[in-house]
């Protein structure tokens, strides 16, 4: 395609030139042959974060012994997404490539400087793990927080790229790009996945890509997650803190008070001016479904084409 599109336009060879996002498990273990493929066109290659999470929980969804603790303890300093992300530098700057830092998904809050602050210092914080890691770049959810990594960039990197640091400490193996990070398996945590996945849903089936929650920017990515880790615990029978095991039955009264307590925040008691409802239904038979659907937007589409 490239190719074709610079000899059509009259441009030099290897005009075009591509960054990869490394946002999904198998991806990970092939990061030398995605820059070989690009060769001179590549750009480089970027860590994904929730895209990749979401890789994770799908392609080892089978095996009981890789079911991840609740989503908010997955930070990049944990589990097999360290390595990965170290991985990636070194791979990148072995091949002469630009090594890209993943999506800050926090954005700026409104009216609470103290959120907003709090907010601000997890970004500064996580940009300044990536740019320690010999990252060359990165990127955020939101247009305000472009000063703030630009900042930490600037101050830790002062020269236009890191291509010398050559990571040569990182030996990563495949089990560290497998390992599961420990953690609690909480039924607070499987209340906040089935929030953000109705949340979502709603928005999606009025047309709506994105939705900002609780100071973060959540979107298809981060409702995979939810929506994919909530399925690996109903059928691997995962016994959650203050719950038990999670059984069919359970999720529907979980799913019930997630939706009483939306109506009672929106001043609706029966969430009729929403679609709530309808995201309830699918989110409900996509988690237990025998198998795991590949992509929740699937079947979400099809809803927005039929109500249309």
């Amino acid at each position: 395609m490239f190719a074709f599109s610079e000899a059509r336009l009259g441009l030099p060879h290897a005009s075009i030139r591509a960054t990869v996002l490394v946002e999904t498990l198998p991806a990970a273990f092939q990061m030398h042959e995605l820059l070989w493929e690009l060769r001179e066109r590549s750009a480089g290659l970027n860590c994904g974060r929730w895209d990749y999470m979401f890789s994770y929980i799908k392609r080892l969804r089978a095996h009981p012994d890789r079911v991840l603790p609740d989503r908010d303890t997955l930070t990049m300093d944990r589990g097999f997404l360290r390595p990965y992300a170290e991985l990636l530098v070194q791979t990148c700057h072995r091949r002469g490539a630009h090594a890209l830092g993943g999506m800050a998904a926090f954005i700026p809050v409104k009216g609470n400087p103290a959120r907003n602050a709090a907010a601000l210092e997890k970004v500064r914080a996580d940009k300044l793990r990536e740019v320690q890691q010999g990252y060359d770049g990165t990127w955020v959810a939101h247009p305000a927080l472009v000063p703030v990594a630009q900042a930490v960039f600037d101050a830790h990197m002062p020269g236009p790229h890191q291509l010398g640091v050559t990571r040569a400490d990182v030996q990563v193996t495949r089990e560290q790009l497998l390992r599961v990070p420990a953690g609690p398996h909480a039924l607070a945590g499987l209340r906040h996945n089935v929030r953000v996945c109705l949340l979502y849903l709603e928005g999606w089936l009025r047309g709506v890509g994105c939705q900002p929650m609780d100071d973060l920017m959540e979107d298809a990515a981060t409702a995979e997650i939810s929506r994919a880790q909530t399925w690996q615990q109903l059928h691997h029978g995962v016994s959650l803190e203050g719950l038990g095991v999670l059984t069919p039955d359970a999720l529907r009264r979980v799913v019930d008070e997630v939706l009483a307590a939306q109506a009672e925040a929106a001043g609706d008691p029966r969430l009729t001016t929403t679609r709530f409802h309808a995201a309830a239904a699918l989110f409900t038979r996509l988690s237990l479904a025998p198998t795991l659907e590949e992509f929740l937007t699937v079947p979400a589409y099809r809803a927005v084409l039929a109500q249309e």
